[in-house]
């Protein structure tokens, strides 16, 4: 292995053209130049300097070494440049997991303000949390941005630590002509309707299936869709009623209003990441940005209509 201090003396040296230059250079002593190049040579078994008078110069065999070490040195001090913006968070790929409607939202304008104001840069995926835990425990992903509700905590796995981005009211939607629509809405007042939910396997489906229960009775599911703004639609439609998260309210449709249950729920919303990557600067960076653009956005979202 070339050592690396006497190859940046050897291309000073083809930089410089005198041992006193590049001894001033490095602050040390013209000997100590001398003796070093003198190791190299002796390292390499090739005659890279020669005597041309008083002055040493180089010979063909330590142009080209000095040429390839001008290339080495380049290298190292862009890898240098690179590793301090690391460490201070301004540079890096990472693979950040998001369910739909924080990637549509706050995770979008955390996407933004990195591109703008960092060299951070992101790949998006947009599982649902428990696939997203999984594909950090697996290393398919480096940041998640995961969810849970009041009544349906969820336990980040071992080797997974999380932090609270933000916490949100999730709303009763209702046909605002229907005679159980008020600012304020008893659900076990709703056991006689159709619902509109997610699909059973899914943490949102949960939390609608635990909240019914808990006022006495099972929802009657009618229609299924993952997607809350179809789900605001067909509430529109009077298929039903529903609960929805604010963050997945992008405007209400005509003729639906938002009600707060009597007995509250919210949607927490956490980012999540490995262990090993506490301390990280581009984690840390995107989890502050991530907690700053959610924040936003809960604070813009829909509230309930009387």
């Amino acid at each position: 292995m070339i050592d690396v201090r006497k190859l940046r003396m050897l291309a000073d040296l083809d930089r410089l053209g005198t041992i006193a230059a590049v001894a001033e250079e490095l602050q040390l002593t013209a000997p100590g130049i001398s003796m070093q190049l003198s190791a190299l040579e002796k390292e390499l078994g090739v005659t890279l300097t020669e005597r041309q008078g008083r002055r040493l110069a180089l010979t063909p065999a330590g142009r080209m070494l000095a040429e390839h070490g001008r290339d080495v040195l380049d290298r190292l001090s862009l890898a240098e440049l690179e590793v301090e913006s690391l460490r201070l968070g301004r540079a890096g790929t990472y693979r950040l997991a998001a369910f739909p409607s924080a990637a549509r939202t706050f995770v979008a304008d955390t996407w933004r303000h990195l591109s703008e104001h960092s060299g951070i840069q992101l790949n998006l995926s947009t599982p649902e949390p428990a696939e997203a835990l999984a594909n950090l425990l697996s290393g398919l992903s480096d940041v998640a941005v995961v969810h849970s509700y009041s009544n349906v905590p969820r336990r980040l796995p071992d080797g997974i630590v999380g932090r609270r981005l933000v916490s949100e009211r999730v709303w009763l939607a209702i046909r605002a002509d229907d005679d159980a629509a008020a600012p304020m809405v008893d659900i076990a007042d709703l056991s006689e309707h159709s619902w509109v939910a997610p699909q059973a396997d899914l943490t949102c489906y949960e939390m609608v299936d635990r909240a019914c229960g808990l006022a006495g009775f099972r929802p009657r599911v009618v229609a299924e869709s993952v997607d809350f703004a179809a789900q605001l639609e067909l509430v529109a439609a009077g298929a039903g009623v529903a609960l929805v998260p604010g963050l997945t309210v992008p405007s209400v449709p005509e003729g639906v209003t938002l009600c707060a249950p009597t007995l509250p729920l919210q949607r927490h919303i956490d980012v999540a990441y490995r262990s090993s990557l506490r301390g990280d600067a581009g984690v840390e960076r995107i989890a502050e940005v991530l907690a700053a653009t959610a924040k936003d956005h809960v604070r813009r979202t829909p509230t309930a209509h009387a």
